[in-house]
């Protein structure tokens, strides 16, 4: 099987007739000569002999898939073959790296190793250093090599997933062993699709729907260094590929989906809106129907999972992007925002008046308008929250000056609903820090229209004196029904009012 694969090596044609009679005397005849190969030495070629004569090996291994793996022999390079030899050699050196190895044992194959390790650094300086275009023999075989190195199956997660998943919670990342060699399969892949001599209309046949999920299925690596080469190339394919645009952005929708809706994780969420990022920068406008749909079945459903503060940072930026191109849409992301707003979870709270900012920031005075109302009320309860965290940054809004001056010009609608909540902070609030913000922004109320602040307190007052009296009322009429309760006497089913046994303290001596 060696000797075939050896039978296919080119030798270079200036050499004498002799050196490639001998040449092919030592393929045997398991193949025929092209007329376009290259002879190596006749150290090579025993050695070349003495890997073929050997036993085939085969290993399993924990990250590729199993290869027959043999002695791989070194190839010439480049600068010493003529240029019309240079895409046999290409395509040769290509072959040569589809042989995968066992990363896992670091002693294993280390001489094979290091020389696929430099064929692939040859590549990548052939890829980046030609002019000439690639034939589609070549495209088909650089194609083939990506499939046989990268595509494979991810070793399962041993990652818990109950955290909460905000950003002080990450896991230590996980390196793979196979790194050193992935990387310079990953440089020679960006180093291809960048190249001007790929040309797209013949590439789109191998670099097809197919090529595109398998990569994509890559990004849930758990190693941060293989998701951030993935992130490049797959913006590359995006840009240099323009018929599988829409493809591609309905499948990285379709594992946004199945991120949100079913199995609450993916490694890469962040890598994928980070390229999703620049996508939405280069929108044409008006925005087509299909971009504000991702938006809103895609983006603000990601708000929804556990882990959002992992991504929260790309999130935003992708949202705000949508607003900045478009600012009808800014009242749409808010309520939004308010759908998903987090309940229960304090830390997500915090995140998501965060990103509200950065929205209202780009919102303009009649999309404010549209949603200022539940906005408000949701923002009275964080600023009542007895988490100080939440309060603090409920608070901290009114320092940003485009809010204030959206609260200023519809203070007669949003300083009702915003009041009782700074009067029972500045009350009752336990957190000292809470308390002081508190007062600063009742006060630059009270500036911005004493009059209502005025009103606003008195109702207030008469609110809490209407719920004490309320409140007594309702005592007094529990005291009734239990005097009436203890007067009747206990006959058949009737209902007895048990009174609770109160023990008396106990004392801290004894006699």
């Amino acid at each position: 099987m060696w000797k075939q694969f050896l039978s296919k090596l080119p030798h270079k044609s200036s050499k004498s007739n002799t050196a490639s009679d001998s040449t092919k005397n030592h393929f045997g005849s398991n193949g025929t000569n092209s007329g376009s190969s290259i002879q190596r030495t006749r150290s090579s070629e025993n050695a070349g002999s003495g890997r073929a004569a050997a036993t085939v090996k085969r290993m399993s291994s924990a990250i590729f898939p199993s290869s027959v793996v043999a002695g791989i022999e070194p190839l010439l390079s480049f600068k010493d073959v003529p240029n019309h030899e240079k895409p046999n050699l290409f395509i040769s050196k290509l072959n040569l790296c589809c042989v995968v190895f066992d990363f896992s044992d670091p002693n294993k194959n280390s001489v094979e190793k290091d020389l696929k390790r430099q064929t692939l650094m040859d590549l990548a300086e052939y890829v980046s250093t030609t002019t000439t275009r690639f034939t589609e023999p070549m495209i088909a075989a650089s194609c083939k090599m990506f499939d046989a190195n990268l595509f494979r199956v991810l070793p399962p997660s041993n990652r818990s997933n109950s955290s909460g998943g905000g950003e002080n919670e990450e896991e230590e990342p996980m390196f793979d062993p196979s790194w050193f060699h992935l990387q310079g399969v990953y440089d020679l892949l960006l180093r291809f699709i960048a190249s001007s001599s790929l040309d797209a209309k013949v590439g789109k046949k191998y670099v097809d729907h197919s090529f595109i999920l398998r990569l994509l299925e890559l990004f849930d690596s758990e190693d941060p260094r293989e998701r951030d080469c993935l992130k490049t190339i797959l913006h590359r394919i995006y840009g240099k590929f323009m018929v599988h645009r829409p493809f591609i952005r309905k499948a990285v929708s379709n594992i946004f989906y199945r991120f949100v809706f079913e199995t609450d994780r993916h490694n890469g969420i962040a890598e994928l809106l980070e390229v999703f990022g620049s996508v939405v920068s280069g929108f044409a406008l008006p925005l087509k129907e299909e971009h504000k749909i991702f938006l809103w079945r895609t983006l603000i459903p990601l708000h929804k999972p556990r882990s959002l503060g992992v991504y929260l940072q790309q999130l935003t930026y992708c949202v705000s992007q949508f607003v900045e191109k478009e600012p009808k849409l800014a009242s749409t992301v808010i309520m939004g925002l308010l759908k998903y707003w987090p309940v229960t979870n304090s830390q997500k709270e915090v995140m998501f008046l965060s990103e509200l900012e950065e929205v209202l920031e780009a919102t303009n005075m009649a999309e404010f308008q549209k949603c200022m109302i539940p906005l408000f009320r949701r923002i009275g309860y964080c600023l009542s929250s007895s988490h100080f965290q939440v309060a603090e940054r409920a608070l901290f809004l009114w320092n940003n000056d485009h809010i204030v001056s959206l609260v200023a010009h519809n203070r007669q609608v949003i300083m009702p609903l915003i009041f009782p909540a700074l009067e029972r902070n500045a009350q009752t609030h336990w957190n000292q820090a809470v308390v002081n913000v508190t007062l600063n922004v009742k006060k630059m109320l009270s500036e911005m229209d004493e009059e209502l602040f005025l009103v606003c307190q008195r109702k207030f007052e008469e609110e809490e004196d209407q719920a004490v009296s309320l409140e007594e009322k309702r005592r007094m009429a529990w005291v009734r029904l239990e005097t009436a309760a203890a007067s009747q006497p206990v006959t058949g089913n009737t209902a007895v009012l048990v009174m609770p046994i109160t023990t008396p303290p106990i004392t801290s001596s004894f006699t």
